[in-house]
C-alpha cells in the first residue's frame, strides 16, 4: 500500500523531473500539467494527494469520477477535474456538470449531447478531441485522416472552441511517433495544449510537446482496487 508520505514524496519527484525535462526541452518549467489519474484509487490515496498539493486529476469513468469527487469538490474550490476514459452521450450530462475538461471527444453524436447540456447547466468545460493516431480499431478516438474535417464541424457547426488534442499510443509501438504526430496535428490545426504522457512515457511526451501528463501509478503506486 502507498502511504500518504509515499504519495507526497512521489509528486514532489514527478514534478521536479518535469521541470528539469521541460527546461531541457527550452520550454518553461510550470507549462505542463501533472494530471494525477485516480481512477480505482482508494479514498485514503485521493485524501494524501489533495494534502500533497495535488490539485488537477483524471477519472475515466463518471460515475465513479462522481463518487471520488461530488462531496470533495465541495471542500477544495480548486480542483480541476478530468474526463480521461470514453464518453457515453447518455453520460454527457453528469460529465458536463462534473469535469472542467472533457479529453474524449470523438464523434458528432458526442458532441450534440454536450453541446446541449453546456447550453442548458450554463457551464462550459475545455474540450479536447481524441485522436486515434494508430488507427486501432478496438480504441477510441478521430482517425488521423478525418481529423481537420471534424475539427471544422466541431466549430462550425457545434460553435466548440477546440482547447487540445490527446492519444493514447499503441502498447507495441514507440509513444514517440505517435507523440509527435500529435503535436504536428496540434501545430497544422491551430491547438495549443496537448495530453499525452503516461507514467512509463512521460518524459518522451514533454520532449515532444505535451502540456499536460496523465500519471497514475508513478504516483499512486499499483492499485489497491
Amino acid at each position: 500500500m502507498t502511504d500518504a508520505p509515499d504519495i507526497a514524496t512521489r509528486r514532489d519527484m514527478l514534478l521536479t523531473d518535469i521541470g528539469k525535462l521541460a527546461a531541457e526541452a527550452g520550454r518553461p518549467s510550470d507549462s505542463i500539467k501533472l494530471v494525477a489519474v485516480s481512477k480505482r484509487q482508494s479514498e485514503e490515496r485521493l485524501d494524501a494527494a489533495l494534502a500533497a498539493g495535488q490539485r488537477v486529476f483524471g477519472e475515466n469513468r463518471v460515475q465513479e469520477a462522481m463518487a471520488h469527487w461530488g462531496e470533495r469538490r465541495k471542500v477544495w474550490s480548486d480542483l480541476e477535474l478530468r474526463l480521461i476514459g470514453p464518453l457515453q452521450s447518455n453520460k454527457a450530462a453528469d460529465a458536463v456538470a462534473l469535469f472542467d475538461v472533457i479529453e474524449t471527444l470523438d464523434r458528432p453524436k458526442l458532441a450534440d449531447a454536450l453541446r446541449r447540456e453546456m447550453d442548458r447547466q450554463g457551464r462550459r468545460p475545455r474540450l479536447y478531441v481524441q485522436v486515434n493516431t494508430g488507427a486501432e480499431t478496438q480504441k477510441a478516438g478521430v482517425l488521423v485522416s478525418e481529423l481537420p474535417a471534424f475539427l471544422t464541424r466541431m466549430r462550425d457547426e457545434f460553435g466548440f472552441e477546440i482547447s487540445g488534442l490527446m492519444c493514447i499510443p499503441p502498447v507495441e509501438q514507440p509513444p514517440g511517433l505517435h507523440f509527435a504526430l500529435l503535436a504536428r496535428l496540434a501545430a497544422d490545426n491551430g491547438i495549443g495544449h496537448l495530453s499525452m504522457g503516461m507514467s512509463a512515457d512521460y518524459p518522451v511526451a514533454v520532449a515532444l510537446g505535451a502540456t499536460s501528463v496523465r500519471i497514475g501509478t508513478g504516483l499512486f503506486g499499483d492499485r489497491e482496487v
